[in-house]
């Protein structure tokens, strides 16, 4: 499968935020958190740092991503 894209940076799904978040994230997303190859693709998707309401998370946990880009001349 040939998407044209090396590297594709999305953001953010809570990673479901709290039970059964979690399973409905990844029923609705294959990728909930992390970095995965899709073809010629990696694909990384951050669970993102904070929360919107109270703050609570459960089997979920924050993450706050740092991507170093560098040329392969480099």
């Amino acid at each position: 499968m040939t998407h044209g894209v090396d590297l594709q940076l999305s953001g953010h799904t809570h990673g479901g935020q709290l039970w059964p978040g979690p399973l409905l994230a990844g029923l609705a997303n294959p990728t909930v958190a992390g970095l995965e190859r899709y073809g010629d693709t990696k694909l990384y998707v951050s669970r993102g740092a904070g929360v919107w309401g109270p703050p609570v998370r459960v089997g979920a946990p924050s993450d706050i991503t740092v991507v170093e880009l560098a040329s392969p001349q480099a």
